[in-house]
């Protein structure tokens, strides 16, 4: 089973001629949408059916979290409240707040897969230490109970859907102040403290956690490298301590200050083979495909002439890709709307929603 590990996007509304070839490469595994994606719910639909001809199996992604982070609004995509309006409702009553968060879950996931797509990098599982403006109201909650529980509830409602999710940023983003999107940030606790707090919701959670994101953060206290690049993050602590055995997905290779490693900038592809080689299953690169994707086709080019020699393929990794995927087929949406879960879900959702002040 070929190693597919790269997870790509595209610019537009409709896939180029450019698109189509790299989205054909052996070793594209996926693709990422954003809102610059979006023209409406009708086109998108046509977009991802449009990817399958090409790649059945690709794996179709979105950062869809609700709050700040939701790609598709309009075209009657349900508006989420931020994942912290979870935990404020946890406060009053938790047995509520967790029948809401499934069906935040089962909503989010619902409508995403009646328009094609697969996976949504969700959820947020960094704790609410109100250091971090990145994370913020994305956070579930400050404590690590209260953030486990709720992200099974949420991840529950996923799979009812169909959809998989991605817990993240192993072993917690919450904590620092830096955006990685800009900088390379650092937590300088020890090892101890992350696993009490930050990183054990995601050995809490075990088989209910289907895969992992790591943070693009360096931790001197346990690896001079981010958790990201770091086979002792990957395979010690996630794999061995926390006996993880999801699919591990870096976070955007395309982030400069995320390339940034002893002393040097790496490339996209160099980046990408020090993240497969450190235990990731798929490497994620957004946003390079823009101005004519020159730097995407270096990073595919450059992954193809590494593999064998700087990077090894693992059939492990494949297999894991491959579970991501839905296990069953979507209703469309028309059908979904009709559907009486659907309905009570979504009465949940905006109940929870009309609770924000």
């Amino acid at each position: 089973m070929p190693h597919a590990p790269l997870i790509i996007d595209i610019a537009g509304a409709a896939l180029t001629a450019e698109d189509r070839r790299r989205i054909a490469h052996p070793l594209t595994g996926g693709v990422i949408l954003f809102t610059r994606n979006w023209q409406s719910r009708q086109q998108i639909a046509a977009l991802t059916a449009a990817i399958r001809v090409i790649r059945p199996d690709a794996l179709i992604a979105i950062d869809h979290e609700g709050g700040r982070v939701q790609r598709f609004r309009e075209g009657g995509f349900t508006p989420l409240p931020p994942m912290r309006a979870l935990g404020r409702l946890w406060e009053e009553d938790a047995l509520q707040a967790l029948a809401a968060a499934t069906a935040c879950g089962y909503v989010l996931a619902a409508e995403l897969r009646a328009c094609g797509i697969d996976l949504s990098f969700t959820p947020v599982l960094d704790l609410d230490w109100g250091r971090s403006a990145v994370i913020g109201d994305r956070a579930l909650h400050p404590q690590p109970q209260a953030a486990a529980q709720l992200a099974k509830s949420l991840l529950h409602g996923l799979l009812l859907a169909g959809m998989k999710g991605c817990g993240k940023h192993f072993p917690g983003h919450g904590y620092t102040q830096a955006d990685s999107h800009t900088h390379l940030p650092q937590d300088g606790r020890p090892l101890a403290e992350l696993l009490q707090a930050d990183a054990a919701p995601y050995g809490w959670l075990g088989l209910a956690l289907p895969a992992v994101m790591p943070a693009h953060v360096i931790y001197p206290q346990v690896d001079e490298r981010p958790a990201g690049f770091s086979p002792y993050w990957l395979q010690d602590v996630l794999r061995g301590l926390l006996g993880f055995d999801g699919a591990i997905v870096s976070d955007d290779l395309g982030m400069a200050a995320a390339r940034q490693m002893q002393g040097r900038q790496l490339t996209h592809a160099e980046a990408a083979c020090a993240a497969l080689n450190a235990g990731c299953d798929l490497a994620l690169l957004c946003n390079q495909c823009l101005d004519g994707g020159a730097a995407l086709d270096a990073a595919l080019e450059g992954l193809q002439a590494a593999r064998g020699v700087h990077w090894q393929p693992r059939p492990a990794s494949e297999a894991r890709r491959r579970a991501l995927l839905p296990a069953f087929d979507a209703p469309d949406w028309a059908a979904l709307m009709a559907q009486p879960a659907y309905q009570q879900a979504l009465s949940l959702v905006e109940k929870l929603a009309a609770r924000r002040g």
